[in-house]
């Protein structure tokens, strides 16, 4: 689909109902339930490694701090100091600068990808559609570069809104929700353009995507908690299940789309 068709259809969507999203966001989330667990599941399994490399350094930061050289740490009588600091050289933090750059880059890129991937087995199972359950697909060669950069620029702006305030995030994450629908059906987009058409998107349903977010995630929190929070990681995924219907509704998918037709050609 040409990116101004998809512009005029998001400037000339229809009035969404709020309780047909919600319904059919159920009715999706009762077929999607174990592929958004494996998704939560993977996602948490491939992002120790990214956190191990930011909290070793921090973990012998911590044993320095316990066993100083000298009396560092400890009066002249052996009693603990607890204002004690230790002396971090520079070069600490030097080091730990670009290792945290390196955290957030990799947790966004695994994140982005495998909820995009999330969003094209939520459309298989919704149109009955035979297929594999392909949770890796955005990390393959065609997408793996754009993916990094879509995740990287979702946290930038993340990051950009919450250093601004808090109004300037709650307006943001909306159309920051919409960046995992737009890439997973139109992969074939360059990385603005996604970003246009997923702040598009956010814009003109803002108000029905903010409530239907806020809502599925308070059910998923209550429902999670009362399944003594392990159950959290089984509903998670029906909060991003919302915006699915409102992409669909809005913009909608075609019968013979060549961007998901360039899809299935690289994995076969």
């Amino acid at each position: 689909m040409h990116i101004s068709e998809i512009q005029s259809r998001i400037q000339n969507a229809k009035h969404l109902d709020f309780g047909i999203i919600f319904n059919d966001s159920i009715e999706l989330f009762k077929k999607v339930w174990v592929q958004g667990l494996v998704t939560v599941l993977l996602r948490t399994v491939l992002i120790i490694p990214f956190a191990m490399i930011v909290y070793i350094p921090l973990f012998f930061l911590g044993l320095f701090d316990m066993y100083p050289s000298g009396y560092g740490g400890y009066d002249s009588y052996g009693y603990y100091d607890s204002y004690y600091e230790p002396d971090v050289s520079p070069l600490f933090f030097l080091v730990m600068i670009p290792m945290y750059l390196f955290f957030i880059a990799g947790i966004s890129t695994i994140s982005f990808g495998l909820q995009a991937a999330f969003y094209r087995i939520c459309k298989m199972k919704d149109f009955n559609e035979v297929g594999r359950e392909d949770y890796f697909y955005f990390f393959k060669k065609p997408y793996l570069g754009k993916t990094i950069k879509l995740g990287l620029a979702l946290a930038g702006i993340a990051i950009v809104a919450t250093m601004l305030c808090i109004i300037p995030i709650i307006y943001a994450f909306v159309p920051l929700y919409f960046m995992y629908v737009v890439y997973a059906y139109n992969p074939d987009k360059s990385v603005s353009e996604i970003i246009n058409l997923s702040f598009a998107l956010g814009n003109k349903k803002w108000g029905i995507s903010f409530a239907l977010i806020f809502v599925c995630g308070f059910l998923a929190s209550i429902v999670g908690f009362l399944m003594c929070f392990v159950g959290t990681y089984v509903t998670q995924s029906f909060v991003f299940l919302p915006n699915y219907y409102i992409y669909k509704e809005v913009v909608g998918f075609e019968s013979e789309d060549n961007s998901m037709q360039m899809v299935e050609d690289v994995n076969f």
